[in-house]
């Protein structure tokens, strides 16, 4: 929905500089002066045997981040989790850094302790070169959920190792936290109502900080009395400049913060339409390359890719990346190329010879000489007694990751046995008191990557119910109760439940598509070698005779790329290198058009 160039909000606020009370009295070593009665600030835990190492380490950090944090060290990790253990009320503890090479322990034997004294500060581990062992160490740590970063040591220059490698801990432990933020605008709105789910994901997979109240809560009454609205009509959008809407629509709310709804220029060379990893590729490779291009979108960059609270096998990220991060950043890539973006739903397709027209719900029609179809797909719904009346009050379809933290201490149940089931089960586990899968088959293991899988049998909170599906949803104004059937001797039974997330598969986003565009039986796009050879329905084109390209639709010159395409992939990677390949073929679409203009 929005273009992150178009609505450089600041993100996050810098971390509280004083908080309530000392740290803990015991054996910790502060690396300055002792500590005086004063208000403490958020510590960096750092934990190195060898005293040589230990002091470097201390003075690098100190000198980055010694102004907004505790700096603190120690050389023993017993003392360290002493230490933990005896901190006070009030106190935080935003990162705890561990060299693996400790004495009487492992570094990821030490994290994996401390996280459980303190669950909310994020573990980074250095690891020494050379260790034979290291593979090893990082498959069972990765697996076991006990770290969330590492480093190599020697960590120098601190510029380009260091700093990068603790500011990611830091920044990821900033945006887990219950503080005061900048906010973009206020939404007020029913807490458990479908349009106020609506436009909290909406808003958070788009990277605006927004704050939601609940419009029945006191703070939800401040927010309308200091807008004048009597809150008889919901949601109300309060924005940080003082303008007020009612009742937006998704439109209503872009165009506020300064999206372009409309296209202001009416023809390119190439239009993409969707903003999933197949259509970003395609944008960034096109735009690139010297072609005009649009992006067109109705909701948020990334797709159900977006929606990932982290992909761990994407290539070049072996530490991870969330999927709203990694859309973030191709879609600035796209722009800063010249791609523009246009947040409209396309509605129609009208196929020319040497030009096609798209067709918005709202503005000027766009006129084309090439289109990636790169929509991709959407959530299967359940057809369950209940669910529908429920949606975004306790059923959710997607990771839905704004709702994780409403969740918080409660039962939560995910539907689904593919990888984006097993991604959101990792993600709501943080906060939910036990996450339960809903297998319908034997095992996890037919549809998801083995690293989830190990994640998840490893993960405390997490249970996994295999031959079961969802057949009731109850609740009174939200979900909490559900009905679970066992497919292997029929038996049912009522469950408490607070959080529904359906992930059981997709269905294409090709209903708006003319029948010239063809399509399988359960509407994914053919291209290519899979389309019926000499199909009639195949309109003409000013290019030779040919048969389609690889991602070439039915229609020339309409292609299509990522999970939209019949026969794709589903994987994050695999729609990259779709969408980039597919602009190859969009060049040579072009250049025969061109040669075909001037015969």
């Amino acid at each position: 929905m929005i273009c992150a160039c178009e609505s450089d909000f600041a993100s996050t606020v810098r971390s509280a500089r004083s908080l309530s009370s000392s740290w803990c009295a015991g054996p910790c070593t502060p690396s300055v002066s002792p500590r005086r009665a004063t208000p403490s600030k958020p510590l960096i835990l750092l934990v190195a045997g060898d005293e040589n190492e230990r002091g470097r380490l201390v003075a690098a950090v100190e000198r980055r981040f010694g102004a907004d944090y505790r700096v603190i060290s120690e050389a023993s990790p017993q003392t360290a989790l002493a230490c933990l253990a005896e901190r006070t009320a009030g106190d935080e503890t935003a990162v705890v850094v561990a060299l693996q090479q400790l004495a009487g322990m492992t570094g990821v034997e030490f994290l994996g302790r401390a996280h459980a004294l303190a669950p909310a500060a994020k573990r980074g581990l250095l690891l020494r070169y050379g260790d034979p062992d290291t593979n090893r160490v990082l498959v069972d740590a990765s697996t076991f959920g006990r770290i969330d970063q590492w480093e190599w040591q020697p960590w120098e220059p601190a510029e380009e190792r260091l700093y990068p490698f603790l500011g990611s801990l830091l920044t990821a432990w900033a945006r887990g936290r219950l503080i005061p933020r900048f906010e973009a605008l206020r939404i007020v709105g029913e807490r458990w109502s479908a349009r106020s789910h609506e436009l909290r994901d909406l808003l958070q997979r788009n990277g605006i900080p927004a704050g939601f109240y609940d419009a029945a809560s006191p703070e939800g009454a401040d927010v309308l009395a200091a807008a004048r609205r009597d809150g008889s009509r919901l949601p109300v959008a309060v924005f940080h400049d003082g303008r007020v809407l009612v009742e937006p629509s998704n439109v209503d709310v872009a165009r506020a913060l300064g999206v372009r709804t409309h296209a202001e220029q009416t023809s390119c060379d190439l239009a993409v339409v969707g903003t999933g990893p197949a259509g970003l590729a395609a944008a960034v490779s096109a735009a690139s390359e010297g072609l005009t291009t649009m992006m067109l979108e109705a909701e948020a960059f990334g797709g159900q890719a977006g929606t990932s609270s982290l992909i761990r096998n994407y290539l070049g990220f072996p530490r991870g990346i969330g999927g709203e991060e990694l859309a973030r950043l191709a879609s600035e890539q796209a722009t800063q190329f010249g791609a523009t973006f246009v947040y409209a739903r396309v509605i129609g397709l009208r196929p020319g010879a040497d030009r096609h027209v798209l067709v918005p719900s709202e503005g000027n029609a766009i006129e084309t000489r090439a289109v990636v179809l790169a929509t991709g797909v959407r959530y299967r719904r359940l057809d369950v007694p209940g669910t529908e009346a429920l949606i975004g009050a306790g059923v959710f379809y997607g990771a839905a990751t704004t709702e994780a933290q409403a969740l918080r201490g409660q039962a939560v149940f995910v539907a689904g046995a593919a990888n984006s089931a097993g991604q959101a089960a990792l993600h709501l586990a943080r906060y939910a008191s036990v996450v339960t899968i809903l297998v319908r088959g034997p095992s996890l293991a037919a549809k998801m990557s083995d690293y989830l899988v190990r994640e998840i049998e490893h993960a405390p909170n997490i249970a996994v119910r295999t031959h079961t599906e969802v057949v009731g949803a109850a609740g009174s104004g939200r979900l909490e109760h559900l009905t679970l059937r066992s497919s292997e001797d029929s038996t049912q039974d009522v469950v408490d439940a607070a959080g529904l997330f359906v992930l059981i598969g997709a269905e294409p986003q090709t209903d708006w598509l003319p029948a010239g565009v063809a399509r399988d039986e359960r509407g994914y796009v053919l291209t290519g070698p899979d389309l019926p050879d000499a199909d009639p329905a195949r309109p003409p084109s000013l290019t030779a005779p040919r048969g389609p390209l690889a991602h070439e639709t039915s229609v020339p010159g309409v292609f299509a790329a990522g999970d939209v395409r019949h026969g794709s992939v589903k994987r994050v990677a695999s729609a990259v290198g779709e969408g980039a390949v597919t602009v190859q073929q969009v060049h040579r679409y072009l250049a025969e058009l061109r040669t075909a203009e001037h015969a």
